[in-house]
């Protein structure tokens, strides 16, 4: 029993293994040949194109391998039975595949795929029709209504680069309300004469009625010919603005225009000294001195009250400073002090921030904190008593941000005369600061609105904490007895105050004295506005020109907006466009459709503006669809085409019965080739493999180059022959059209059997079939060219005759082969030949093998000696190298700079035979010395037995003793004036050098390493490499530097400074052994060049210090400062008066 059921079981679980085997054959089979079962793959078919594809096959990678198969496994079946059938065409041409949902990009494979053709719904791209908003926008170009003028705001200026020291005074004179009608009220033809006042009015106009936020002020810039990338002092700047105003206003007849600076901004003061003695003022006391501003100093200073106390302090007299007193004859000791005469409605306080440093030789700023109250009582300070109310607010503050004298940057606050506004000019940027002259509240944390409340006295002097606003503070004070503040006034303190303006109140309260000029509006402009009669208007001259450009910016924003609404409207109706078709686009059911380029339909989802409908990319030349662009075309619906042809128009309409048959033949034929080709080329390369490795079986027949076929064997196998089939015996022909000889370079051939040359003239012929000589055969019976051959002989000949003359060269000079040191004796003849002929001799002899034919050969002796002497005088030209004893043998000393090379005479002959020279015409050379060194040296270099000791004894140099070598004498003479002004010459050149590279070691012991000193000692090589990279040793680094012969020494440690951080003061600077301290002195004035090695150690005496401190206070001053405005039309004697 246990039997049988074992058997049953067993039954059952091999019938279960043969039906699973079945099942999973079935399933291989409906997936890759689905032809066999029709029924059951359409239906699997359909159900499969309902569901929607799940994320694990969506993301799947495909293998185009697969597809590759199947495509030609139909084109091979089409190929054998003739005949296209529906079921081929839908895998051909992908029309199975089902619609595509959520891919990330567009697939080629499939032509249902609408995917990735735009972006998702909150997505964009960088370019194109579906890029964001802002982008599109940015692309119109810059919005012009960005810069429009908010009502009540007045306008900035623009900064031309460093312009922002004249933006804050013209800013400053703009909002004087009196200076401003003044100059308004200048007759147009003396504008036309005063190029400077003509272009003042018309800024002070734009900003007066523009409707842009800012003004150009480079045609006033311009005028008075300012260099706008230097930045200059602003008070000095006004100083001379006011003198060339007040000149050219002198020409007006207008009484109030004529005299607006003096009546503004002048008043007097007297210097007053007084004899101690008789108590009478010396005579200049009476005389008056006009001023424009009162220089305040503010180092020491707390207040403007101390500084105008030190300014209008006595000052005594006495010891070797005594005053000569005119009524007492005699020396005597006196006082001297400041007294102030008059004072002007506009009263100017230059506070003196810049200080000179006499140790440094350089200016710096002071930045101490500094008081000044919002209304100032000038009575008390005047010489004499006056019934008049002097009392002065605060209208303007110029600051100076930035720690430096000759950088940083100016902004003014000004007070709004009418409003009583503060405003903050910054250049193009204007800011409300409310009713307090640093804001209403800062932007610090610890900023609170100013307290209106009155503090105690002791309070204030104990230190309370003032209210801050960055680098400035608000402190309430009351007035004490000795102060000139009135009680309850209000102060302020500022680190970067660099000028206070204030304003005399009782010219604000007449009318008849002053009157306010209001803002026109743009029906003022527009002759609509009905004006009182304090009030007036723009010049019409003025007036008419500033009209025409606020209608020409009005047009422009107005032009702007249009544009940017069109094109905004367009880029919507675009996108819902596209968004629309593309879901109409694929087609749901076995309906028509209609092939689209995809190429086409990405740039009409894409592009602005769409294109005309153009399908000929995906045309064939019989007007069809071919199967080969099938992965560059989708399949449209029929809806989604009318649409898109009845709006763009083109073509041509191709449906799904445009499928071109002629194609699938042609591509089914092409096919079956090239599995044909491709077998058969298989056979081929194993048959010239063979020939390669020398087993062939069969004799060869044909020749064929062999780098030819080593590289056709090398390509892969190909479905068709290529160019470079093409040329089998290319190589291996002559001009002559025969067998070149094997000898010649590149004409290695081999031989290869008939079957194997048949096909590499085939294919060579399909390729190139008009060019029948590049396949010429060559039987293995074939004659070398005999032209060739005797051509090749000849070039042997004379290699072979070659290299035999320079053989013996070579024996006859072996010690100059060999470059060996030549010992001289005195009273001996030697001769003087060019070191670089040697050396271009010497390369020449010994160059062998492919080196031989590059190597160039040496110039006609002859001509070389002629060079070596000059025209003038027939002398010699150079002069002769140095000498050295070694060991008590006489040396040539051994220097790459020598430009001559001393030879023995029987050299001399020989080269003279060999390179045609007369044997007279050297230049000889004798060497005589005294009677010790004749003792000393033998007679004659024959009788000494030369070691490789005495030839290597200049290596050993440090061990041996050196004498004083001796003189030589050379026939003919040596021509000094012709050397001299030779060597004249190329020192000049050699000192204007340019964009030269030194190298600077820093050394870190207290001396300098040998290896570094005899580099620095050394001349330059032209000829050596050098390293540009930072090197470190153990002793420290080393650099390179760009310079120029014109370069100062002060420059070069600047750039030791900036590269090594070894600080200007604490440099010592070396050339060999030499000091180098001459910061004025150029390169050039010290004899250092090109390639010359310097090194440098730290003293570390002085600080470390950040080098911008250095650039910025010392050399900066140097170049810029001292210039000031010179050159400009301020400082110009002529007057800018056109003529």
């Amino acid at each position: 029993m246990s039997v049988s059921l074992f058997y049953t079981n067993a039954k059952e679980f091999l019938l279960c293994v043969v039906g699973f085997s079945l099942i999973l054959e079935l399933s291989w089979v409906l997936v890759y040949d689905a032809s066999y079962f029709p029924f059951l793959f359409s239906g699997w078919v359909d159900n499969s194109r309902m569901s929607r594809p799940t994320t694990r096959s969506k993301n799947k990678r495909h293998r185009p391998s697969d597809d590759v198969n199947v495509t030609s496994q139909i084109l091979r079946k089409i190929h054998a039975t003739g005949e296209v059938a529906a079921e081929d065409v839908n895998q051909l041409y992908m029309i199975s595949k089902p619609v595509c949902q959520g891919c990330r990009v567009n697939t080629k494979d499939n032509p249902n795929c609408f995917c990735g053709l735009i972006p998702t719904q909150n997505g964009s791209r960088k370019s194109g029709l579906w890029q964001k908003t802002t982008d599109i926008v940015q692309a119109l170009g810059p919005d012009p209504s960005t810069d429009l003028r908010i009502d009540d705001s007045p306008a900035g200026l623009t900064n031309l680069g460093a312009t922002c020291y004249a933006n804050s005074i013209l800013q400053c004179l703009y909002m004087n309300t009196a200076f401003r009608e003044g100059l308004f009220s200048v007759e147009p033809e003396v504008l036309k004469q005063q190029p400077v006042l003509d272009q003042l009015a018309r800024l002070f106009a734009l900003l007066h009625a523009s409707k842009m936020a800012f003004i150009d002020s480079a045609p006033f810039v311009k005028t008075l010919e300012l260099d706008n990338g230097v930045q200059q002092d602003s008070h000095e700047f006004l100083t001379l603005l006011l003198s060339l105003l007040e000149r050219c206003l002198s020409h007006s007849s207008v009484y109030k225009a004529k005299s607006v600076v003096q009546d503004l901004f002048r008043g007097s003061v007297s210097h007053v000294t007084k004899c101690s003695k008789c108590g009478q003022d010396s005579e200049a006391s009476s005389k008056m001195e006009d001023f424009y501003e009162l220089e305040l100093n503010v180092k020491g200073m707390k207040s403007l009250d101390e500084s105008l106390d030190d300014y209008l302090s006595v000052e005594q007299l006495d010891g070797d400073n005594q005053y000569y007193c005119d009524s007492c004859k005699t020396r005597v000791d006196a006082t001297r002090s400041i007294k102030l005469r008059t004072l002007p409605v506009v009263l100017n306080f230059q506070l003196k921030r810049c200080i000179f440093l006499p140790k440094t030789t350089t200016k710096k700023k002071i930045t101490s904190a500094f008081c000044f109250p919002e209304e100032l009582d000038m009575g008390r300070r005047l010489s004499e008593a006056s019934q008049q109310d002097w009392i002065y607010d605060l209208s303007a503050v110029l600051i100076h941000k930035g720690a430096a004298v000759n950088s940083g940057h100016y902004i003014a606050h000004i007070k709004d005369a009418n409003t009583g506004q503060w405003w903050e000019f910054d250049d193009e940027h204007v800011s409300n600061l409310g009713h307090h002259p640093f804001g209403e509240s800062s932007s610090s944390s610890s900023a609170k609105i100013p307290r209106t409340d009155v503090l105690p006295h002791k309070a204030s002097e104990g230190g309370s904490d003032p209210i801050q606003n960055g680098n400035h503070s608000d402190v309430h004070l009351p007035r004490a007895s000795e102060s000139n503040f009135t009680s309850g006034v209000e102060t302020f303190s500022s680190s970067d105050a660099y000028m206070l303006m204030y304003n005399l109140r009782s010219a604000r309260s007449h009318g008849d004295k002053t009157r306010a000029v209001r803002v026109a509006s743009s029906m003022e402009l527009d002759g609509q506005g009905n004006s009182s009669h304090d009030e007036f208007f723009l010049p019409s001259h003025l007036c008419e020109g500033i009209k025409e450009q606020n209608a020409s910016y009005l047009d422009a924003c107005r032009r702007y907006k249009e544009r940017k609404e069109t094109e905004m409207l367009h880029v919507t109706e675009r996108r819902q466009e596209v968004r629309s078709i593309l879901s109409e686009a694929p087609v749901q059911t076995s309906g028509p459709f209609c092939w689209i380029s995809t190429d086409w339909l990405r740039r009409w989802a894409d592009d602005f503006t769409a294109p005309v409908l153009d399908n000929t990319s995906i045309q064939c030349s019989h007007g069809k669809v071919p199967v080969s662009k099938a992965g560059s075309m989708k399949r449209l619906s029929a809806e989604a085409w009318t649409k898109l042809l009845s709006k763009y128009g083109g073509g041509p309409t191709l449906t799904n019965e445009d499928y071109c048959t002629a194609c699938l033949f042609d591509g089914a034929k092409t096919l079956v080739s090239a599995d044909s080709y491709r077998d058969r080329r298989t056979l081929m390369r194993e048959l010239a493999t063979n020939v390669l490795a020398g087993k062939t079986v069969d004799d060869g027949e044909y020749y064929v180059s062999k780098t030819w076929l080593q590289q056709w064997i090398r390509r892969k196998n190909l479905d068709a022959p290529s160019e470079a089939d093409a040329g089998p015996t290319v190589s291996i022909r002559c001009p002559h059209d025969h067998l070149l000889p094997e000898q010649s370079p590149g004409a290695k051939r081999l031989l290869v059997p008939r079957n194997l040359w048949d096909f590499f003239c085939e294919d060579a012929l399909h390729v190139k079939p008009d060019d029948p000589v590049g396949c010429i055969p060559f039987l293995s019976d074939s004659d070398q060219c005999p032209h060739c051959s005797n051509e090749l002989s000849e070039v042997a000949c004379l290699e072979d005759s070659l290299r035999a003359v320079k053989h013996k060269q070579k024996q006859n000079h072996e010690k100059l082969v060999t470059a060996k040191n030549i010992p001289l004796s005195l009273g001996s003849r030697y001769y003087l030949v060019p070191s670089s002929w040697l050396m271009t001799w010497k390369n020449y002899v010994t160059a062998s093998g492919k080196s031989s034919s590059l190597s160039m050969e040496p110039e006609t002796l002859d001509v070389v000696i002629d060079s070596l002497k000059c025209e003038k005088h027939s002398r010699l030209l150079e002069r002769p190298p140095a000498l050295v004893y070694k060991r008590g043998i006489l040396f040539q000393r051994c220097s790459n700079t020598d430009r001559l090379t001393i030879i023995p005479e029987n050299d001399w002959f020989s080269f003279c035979e060999e390179w045609g020279c007369d044997m007279d015409k050297g230049i000889s050379a004798v060497f005589e010395g005294n009677n010790s060194e004749e003792c000393n040296v033998p007679g004659s270099s024959d009788n000494i037995p030369i070691t490789d000791e005495h030839l290597n004894a200049q290596d050993e140099a440090d061990n041996g003793t050196e004498t004083k070598p001796p003189v030589i004498k050379t026939f003919p003479e040596i021509c000094e004036v012709c050397i001299g002004e030779k060597e004249s010459c190329e020192l000049m050149k050699k000192l204007n050098y340019c964009d030269g590279e030194i190298y600077v070691s820093l050394v870190r012991g207290k001396e300098a390493p040998k290896s570094i000193l005899e580099a620095s000692d050394s001349p330059f090589e032209p000829d050596r490499r050098a390293s540009k990279r930072t090197r470190k040793g153990s002793n420290g680094n080393t650099v390179n530097f760009k310079v120029s012969g014109t370069t100062s020494v002060y420059q070069l440690k600047m750039m030791i400074w900036e590269s090594l951080g070894v600080v200007k003061e604490n440099q010592i600077l070396h050339k060999g052994s030499k000091i180098i301290d001459q910061e004025t002195a150029t390169l050039a004035d010290l004899n250092i060049f090109p390639g010359d090695r310097l090194w440098v150690q730290d003293s570390e005496i002085h600080e470390h210090r950040d080098i911008a401190d250095e650039l910025v206070d010392g050399k900066m001053e140097m170049d810029h400062g001292e210039g000031g405005f010179r050159g400009t039309l301020l400082t110009s004697s002529i007057p800018s008066q056109v003529v």
